[in-house]
C-alpha cells in the first residue's frame, strides 16, 4: 500500500522526465563508487532550473515514509525489490537515501521509467 497519492507520484515523475529532457542537462556517469556525490553536482549544476525547483519541493514536502516509497518505487521498478519485498524496500531507503530522496531520483536517468514500472507492479499507473 503507498502512503503517496498517484497524482503526486505522477507529477514528481513528468518534472523529472521535463528536467531530464532538457539540451543542457547532462547527466554524469555511474560513479565508480558510492562516495562519489554525483547527483548532487546536477542539482548544483542546475540550481535555477524551474522542473528541478518543483520536483525538489514537490518532495519535501513529503514525509520521510512518503520519500523512502519514493525511493523504494525506483528499486521496484528497476527489478531490485519483488512486490513481495516491499516493504523491506521501504525499510531500506528508510534513512540516508530518504533524506536525499530528490537527488538520489533526479540523478538517475532512468528515474521516470523505473518509477512508472514501480507503479505498475503495484497496480497503479499515470496514464489512467
Amino acid at each position: 500500500m503507498l502512503h503517496i497519492k498517484l497524482e503526486s507520484i505522477c507529477y514528481i515523475i513528468a518534472k523529472i522526465r521535463e528536467f531530464q529532457a532538457k539540451e543542457e542537462v547532462v547527466l554524469p556517469d555511474t560513479p565508480a563508487s558510492p562516495s562519489e556525490d554525483w547527483a548532487l553536482q546536477v542539482l548544483a549544476d542546475h540550481s535555477e532550473d524551474y522542473s528541478l525547483r518543483e520536483t525538489i519541493s514537490a518532495i519535501g514536502e513529503m514525509s520521510q515514509r512518503q520519500r523512502a516509497e519514493l525511493v523504494a518505487l525506483l528499486w521496484l521498478g528497476r527489478g531490485d525489490y519483488s512486490l513481495e519485498e516491499w516493504e523491506a524496500a521501504v525499510d531500506d531507503a528508510i534513512g540516508e537515501y530518504s533524506l536525499s530522496a530528490a537527488a538520489y531520483l533526479i540523478g538517475h536517468p532512468t528515474a521516470p521509467d523505473d518509477l512508472e514500472e514501480g507503479l505498475i507492479a503495484h497496480g497503479y499507473s499515470c496514464q489512467d
